[in-house]
């Protein structure tokens, strides 16, 4: 396997980092440090110069190597020392090593059961589609959506799920306990078992109730955020920053240089990406068990700093993007409500921190009071996510010459009603699949789904795309390919084509016909997409004269008295010495 530069940079400077974590008593450490960086330093300029390192990626390594070297021997010397000693005093040798399984589980379950090891990545069987389906609801908060999707979440664990961890500490926190009295105080187990196995079933809560259809690790990164919160808020509110710096760095080891310019957009507006209610009930997950771990340890934070703290932290993670669907393709976006929203949680997070033991109520302490305040929500969210995850595929076949994969359909429709339903009659939840879908669909009434995977404009401009589905330990690739022509004056006229993965290609749909607006003789030219090909009929008075195929490149046909060109791109229609273009030919990017 062909190891990357950028992933020796990325394992040498967490090494690094690592060692001078857990052994900063090493005083050869500074020179092991230095020797490395100058060693890394040269291996960039001699993979430079023999041509296996472009010179911006060795730029960019080289500084990301020295940032973090030069931040090691600050942070190693003076202040930070105090700082490390703590860290110690709470993680075995320094080191978060419950947060680095974590990463590593996600991670092989991207590169090995999602085959993102090869680019092709299967992501349709790992989604949340139905509790019909417990597949997808178990496995889709370690699941992905690309690349991305996967790097943005690992980014965020390893800014915030070691400040949670630190909070949950590897050894006791009780003056006097035993380390190693109990294997619930042993400090490998807490680290290496515990830890990992909490986060494990924190994911499995966002799974089952999360809201809709969903995929991936933000859930349980956004309880990291509500668990370290509440104990620590401004180092929370400081490791969100941290975990942009992170990002800026790994893109900058990825792709030094970028070149862009503008582009269609294909997908709905960023806030609708947003599974809100998933990250909201993950981040409520945690301030729980934080909330919890605070009053076994019978430890009260300044509530004032989390106020503040959860104000900055609910807001530039984009909790306040309450969004819901409107008619057809449209998505509303309640920007008043979500800021609402940001500080009620950030008064009930508040409370919960400031609360004591007081009675408020007959028996009623503050502390029970601000905690079933926290509770209240999550019980909720629990409550609406059962019958709104209860859907259902109402109709299993797709219409046309759909492909047929395993119990997998692949087709591409135009106007199709979504057959995705509730089995449970939720109030405004309909609007969630009462669209219509233009474009290619798969559906698998077995596992609940019926979904556009690609939009028909997006098909329109890229022109071929790839479809892949399969299940664990499997996977096919249907190919969708469109030809079409550019009317004048009038809709395009196209076919699509879809390519089984034990077959060959087939014609899967064609376009309505398109007349051109140039008049010719009295005639009009109208293009045709029936059964894969394409013809050119002549029109007058709204009556077929004659038809006949699109002709070859710099070929001619006749039709109707007129004649018709294929000179490049465009088909002309001549007569006598009137000549001019009916359509062209489409192109993709």
């Amino acid at each position: 396997m062909h190891v990357p530069p950028v992933a020796v940079v990325a394992a040498t400077t967490l090494a690094a980092v690592l060692l001078a974590v857990g052994v900063p008593r090493l005083r050869r450490l500074r020179w092991v440090s230095a020797g490395a960086v100058v060693g890394l330093l040269a291996g960039f300029a001699a993979a430079t110069a023999i041509g296996s390192l472009g010179p911006w990626r060795a730029v960019a390594n080289a500084a990301v190597v020295l940032l973090v070297a030069t931040g090691v021997a600050v942070f190693t010397r003076g202040d930070g020392r105090e700082a490390l000693r703590a860290v110690r005093s709470r993680l075995l040798f320094g080191v978060p090593w419950g947060t680095l399984v974590v990463v590593a589980v996600v991670l092989a379950f991207y590169l090995f059961v999602q085959f993102g090891r090869d680019g092709r990545l299967l992501v349709v069987p790992f989604v949340s589609w139905s509790y019909f389906y417990p597949l997808g609801v178990l496995a889709s908060p370690l699941a992905h959506a690309g690349l991305g999707h996967v790097t943005g979440n690992l980014i965020g664990t390893l800014a915030l799920a070691p400040l949670a961890e630190y909070a949950f500490s590897h050894y006791p926190t009780e003056r006097g306990a035993s380390s190693f009295g109990s294997w619930r105080s042993n400090p490998y187990v807490r680290a290496f078992v515990l830890f990992p196995v909490g986060v494990l079933i924190v994911a499995q809560l966002t799974g089952v109730f999360s809201w809709g259809a969903t995929i991936g690790f933000s859930g349980v990164v956004f309880a990291f955020a509500g668990f370290a919160l509440v104990k620590y808020p401004l180092a929370t509110v400081v490791a969100v920053t941290g975990r942009d710096v992170i990002s800026v760095l790994w893109r900058t080891l990825g792709d030094p240089v970028t070149f862009a310019s503008a582009s269609p957009s294909f997908g709905p507006p960023w806030w609708a990406g947003i599974a809100v209610q998933g990250h909201l009930f993950g981040f409520l997950v945690g301030a729980v068990l934080s909330a919890a771990l605070l009053a076994r340890r019978n430890e009260r934070p300044n509530a004032a700093r989390v106020w503040i703290g959860s104000v900055v932290l609910a807001t530039s993670m984009s909790l306040w993007a309450v969004w819901w669907y409107g008619q057809s393709a449209e998505y509303v976006l309640f920007r008043a409500g979500g800021l609402l929203l940001v500080v009620v949680l950030a008064v009930v997070l508040a409370a919960v921190a400031g609360a004591d033991d007081r009675t408020l109520l007959g028996d009623l302490t503050g502390r029970q009071a601000a905690s079933l305040a926290l509770l209240l929500p999550v019980f909720t969210m629990c409550v609406v996510a059962v019958p709104v995850n209860l859907t259902t595929v109402s109709d299993a076949g797709l219409p046309g010459d759909p492909v047929e994969v395993d119990g997998y359909e692949v087709a591409y429709v135009e106007n199709v009603t979504n057959e995705r339903v509730a089995a449970v009659n939720v109030p405004y939840f309909e609007q969630a699949t009462d669209v219509t879908a233009s474009g290619v669909v798969v559906a698998n009434p077995d596992r609940g789904m019926w979904t556009e995977q690609v939009s028909a404009s997006e098909l329109a401009f890229y022109g071929d795309t790839t479809v892949t589905v399969g299940g664990v330990g499997w996977r096919e690739s249907v190919g969708v390919s469109r030809q079409g022509w550019n009317v004048a004056g009038a809709s395009a006229v196209y076919n699509v084509y879809l390519d089984p993965p034990d077959g060959d290609w087939r014609h899967a749909f064609a376009s309505e016909s398109a007349t051109a607006d140039p008049v010719v003789a009295g005639r009009q030219v109208r293009l045709d997409a029936d059964g894969g090909a394409f013809g050119v009929s002549v029109v007058r008075n709204d009556t077929v004269l004659e038809t006949v195929g699109i002709p070859g490149e710099n070929e001619t046909a006749t039709a109707g008295g007129l004649t018709f060109e294929r000179n490049g791109s465009r088909l002309l229609a001549s007569h006598e010495n009137t000549t001019v273009t009916v359509a062209s030919e489409e192109s993709y990017e």
